[in-house]
């Protein structure tokens, strides 16, 4: 993990050295939030293509696409929106802050329970791991809040996963926790320098796993080599397009 971390390091600095040198890239981070936001939805369950979130992106209606579906990809840039003002006005990561992505991301969708915690219990599909009874998502939550505000002895690339990993352990909402958990984690890398990352749809299933040990073992090894991977090869991506242009 100590060489993964590094290489990652030294990559970011070799980025920040190169944006130095060179203009920003036109449309690098439009391309990628397109992506992201299909991954994101994808993974829990939307059926939009990549080609059609864009087409929503822009304004347009698929037919034979539920609403729901076109809000998601609504919603989803909304709140990516949200999380980039958090990083340029610096705004810690907080309940409130949490509570207003689930907002965006539930808005029209589930207006009642948008960016509230929630009252009953709930499963995760497809996981072993079972969430607490809902009577203790706050104390979880105010607890989470509490680790992350103290938490200075990890690197950030694997701070930013255990985030994500006890975010989405807590479920602290009825709806749009996985893709809360995606968003506050990516908010977290972008704080300290790093890049957003794009949990990809077609491997969700190393992705579940990973999240699934982490929770039933407290074994988190999983989750940060996938965390880190996923970084290193972003950096890779822009370093690329840098160097290319």
């Amino acid at each position: 993990m100590d060489k993964l971390l590094n290489k990652i390091d030294i990559l970011k600095k070799e980025l920040a050295e190169l944006k130095e040198q060179k203009k920003s890239i036109k449309n690098i981070d439009e391309d990628f939030q397109i992506k992201y936001i299909y991954n994101s939805n994808a993974i829990e369950g939307n059926t939009l293509t990549l080609k059609e979130t864009k087409v929503v992106l822009e304004g347009i209606t698929i037919g034979g696409k539920t609403l729901r579906e076109h809000f998601e990809v609504i919603n989803h840039a909304e709140a990516v929106l949200y999380i980039e003002n958090m990083v340029k006005n610096k705004e810690a990561l907080s309940e409130y802050t949490i509570k207003s992505i689930n907002n965006l991301i539930l808005k029209n969708i589930d207006n009642d329970n948008a960016g509230r915690y929630r009252t009953q219990n709930v499963i995760i599909s497809g996981a072993e791991y079972i969430p607490p009874n809902h009577i203790l998502v706050k104390e979880k939550m105010e607890e989470f809040i509490s680790w992350y505000q103290k938490c200075e002895n990890m690197h950030p690339v694997l701070n930013t996963a255990k985030v994500h990993v006890d975010f989405v352990g807590i479920h602290p909402f009825i709806d749009g926790n996985g893709r809360v958990s995606r968003l506050i984690m990516n908010l977290e890398l972008l704080k300290s320098g790093y890049q957003a990352v794009n949990i990809r749809n077609d491997k969700k299933l190393g992705y579940y796993e990973a999240l699934d040990t982490a929770h039933c073992k407290s074994d988190y090894s999983l989750f940060y080599k996938l965390t880190a991977e996923y970084e290193l090869a972003r950096l890779k991506e822009i370093v690329k397009v840098y160097k290319t242009a």
